[in-house]
């Protein structure tokens, strides 16, 4: 998987920073401080410049107050999700929807379709935050990352190939609540990207799909294993 001096850090989960070649910091669903799986090292976030935000479920933005608080980044979301954090203390947000594009720092983000749930709890109660979504990143070298957030597979990612042309997919596989490994091998033929890299497994007990399982499902698409901390630029 050659990112072109793109660097992509998986901190476990559904959570990943990269990092443009322009030293701009770009974060995906941020559960980090609170993530099981993130590594002692990187709980710390030092500097972030963009909050992606798919959807508003604890174990995607469990950690996102705290490190608005912190950063002040430029939050991405629903609106729903951009308005709930606003109360939160956020000071730069730019909701957006699905179909959108947009330039934050210097990237293109286009906000896709997800299938899924989305509610925040705040205070007891449950706080609708806008439908589920993905992301497509596109960097100034060309390099185009798709995160699909938390989903089923659908018939439109073949939409999300023919128009954005993802060179990688950052894809769920652990089922219960998300895709199995099954599913996600469909959803790569869908959106025949070079490379994906598995996520949102292994968590919890119940997300018991894994890489290899997916490996022996998929052909013409190259299975990168990540482990928490790792990079790959």
């Amino acid at each position: 998987m050659n990112l072109k001096g793109v660097k992509l850090t998986w901190l476990g989960h559904a959570t990943f920073r990269m990092e443009t070649s322009a030293g701009k910091i770009v974060i995906i669903d941020p559960w980090i401080m609170h993530n099981p799986k993130c590594p002692e090292s990187e709980k710390k976030v030092k500097k972030v410049d963009v909050l992606l935000c798919t959807h508003g479920h604890l174990d995607h933005i469990g950690d996102a107050v705290e490190i608005i608080k912190q950063h002040q980044p430029l939050v991405v979301g629903m609106p729903e999700l951009c308005g709930w954090l606003e109360t939160k203390g956020a000071k730069n947000v730019s909701g957006m929807n699905k179909g959108g594009t947009q330039t934050v720092g210097d990237v293109r983000v286009t906000m896709v379709h997800a299938h899924h749930s989305s509610s925040a709890e705040d205070g007891g109660q449950i706080i609708y935050t806008g439908q589920p979504c993905g992301y497509v990143i596109e960097f100034a070298n060309g390099v185009k990352i798709y995160h699909a957030g938390d989903t089923n597979v659908f018939g439109d990612m073949a939409i999300i190939r023919d128009l954005y042309a993802p060179d990688v997919a950052l894809l769920p596989i652990g089922d219960h609540y998300t895709m199995s490994p099954r599913e996600a091998a469909y959803a790569c033929n869908l959106l025949k990207p070079k490379a994906v890299v598995p996520m949102h497994f292994g968590t919890f007990p119940l997300l018991t799909g894994t890489p290899a399982e997916l490996k022996k499902l998929v052909s013409g698409v190259e299975v990168v294993e990540m482990k928490p901390g790792e990079t790959i630029s």
